[in-house]
């Protein structure tokens, strides 16, 4: 494997017209790139110089997807450079006209702005003739989820059935409240109160994973005879705390966390029961706060505490008693299926037949969305520890 320096391959790319295999060189800011990685030889077809473009390094999430999609491109010997967004939009449009103008030809995307058709519009007007892979982060609003797919045969989407990950978290806070009722009722009064922690207030991921964690969760309790659960906060008409910078951060929940327990609390008589969380880094933030009160230290009181991601560091709050259970989004299957999908139009298949060459290596993991060839799902799954 073979690193190159960006000023090499720039000059070797002037004197001899072709497209320089790799960047290189930069740092991790969010202006500028990371070091690349290349190998040789490239892929048949088109060599690809690919630009892959990361809203947030410090998402935990987001940092074991680049992680894989790293080793990913480097076994596929195609070469890439990575851009860190920083969560800001702008940045990485930056970064987009600077990979281009560098001779990318594939651009792998993880939208800063979730769910906003425009500022996926504008990485495409950007991209022109060159083919883009979005990423995890929807380029459509919930109520349009597809247009923008459907519109350009230039671009694909990998991610997940953003519906999907709320569903499974419900049902296991629903079971998980049922067989252990009296036990997480602190107050004995009957009702379980219940905290909700949102990572972004747009994102279409956190949208479903607020709704149907607390809906379905619901559902299996009204079935069996059990009231709803009820949010902790009355005087909170959302019934949910967000992260007011949409980066789904540990620390916001640490803060949110400790403010409430100032509050809420078994003193009181109103302490919070049970907590959903929309990702493992706010799951993270909320049992260091339980920590911090006395609370899921894996020995004494534990307060039921879920999120979404399957992280490392989440399976090893599972796995010590500490946090109760996750939904895992498979950074691994994501950054595999983008991998293929690269390869696949390196060789000079269209977007679509890229998806579908992605989606048939894995028939257990990959589904493509119905009506819409350029779309592949991921599937999830619910862990509560092996």
């Amino acid at each position: 494997m073979k690193k190159r320096n960006l000023s090499i391959l720039l000059a070797g790319a002037m004197l001899a017209g072709m497209l320089a295999g790799c960047g290189g060189g930069g740092t991790a800011e969010s202006q500028a790139p990371t070091e690349s990685k290349g190998a040789d030889p490239a892929p048949s077809g088109t060599e690809l110089n690919v630009g892959v473009f990361y809203y947030n390094y410090g998402d935990t999430y987001i940092a074991s997807v680049r992680t894989a999609l790293d080793a990913a491109l480097d076994a596929k010997g195609i070469a890439y450079t990575d851009y860190d967004g920083n969560n800001t939009q702008g940045t990485q449009n930056d970064q987009v006209k600077t990979a281009l103008s560098n001779g990318a030809n594939l651009l792998i995307v993880n939208l800063v702005t979730s769910g906003a058709p425009d500022a996926a519009k504008a990485i495409i007007e950007l991209a022109g003739d060159v083919p883009v892979i979005f990423f995890n982060r929807a380029v459509d609003t919930e109520d349009a989820p597809d247009v923008t797919l459907k519109d350009n045969a230039s671009i694909c989407f990998i991610g997940t059935d953003a519906p999907e990950a709320g569903h499974l978290q419900g049902k296991m806070v629903g079971d998980y409240l049922l067989e252990h009722y009296d036990e997480v009722d602190l107050n004995g009064d009957g009702t379980i109160q219940y905290a909700m922690f949102k990572g972004d207030e747009a994102n279409v991921e956190a949208i479903y994973r607020t709704q149907y964690g607390q809906e379905d969760a619901d559902a299996v309790l009204t079935a069996a005879g059990k009231p709803a659960m009820a949010y902790f906060d009355p005087s909170n008409a959302s019934k949910y705390q967000v992260d007011q910078s949409g980066s789904w951060s540990t620390q916001a929940a640490v803060d949110y966390m400790n403010t409430n327990l100032s509050q809420f609390n078994e003193g009181n008589g109103n302490m919070i029961e049970v907590v959903i969380c929309n990702n493992d880094g706010m799951a993270e933030g909320v049992v260091s706060a339980l920590n911090a009160a006395g609370y899921n230290d894996g020995k004494g009181k534990t307060i039921p505490v879920f999120g979404v991601d399957a992280t490392d560091s989440a399976k090893e709050l599972i796995k010590a008693g500490k946090m109760t259970g996750t939904v895992k989004q498979d950074a691994e299957g994501m950054a595999a299926a983008i991998a293929e999908a690269a390869a696949s139009i390196g060789s000079g298949s269209s977007t679509a037949d890229a998806i579908s060459a992605a989606a048939g290596t894995n028939a257990d993991m990959y589904t493509i969305a119905e009506g819409v060839a350029n779309k592949l799902y991921v599937a999830y799954a619910p862990y509560m520890g092996e």
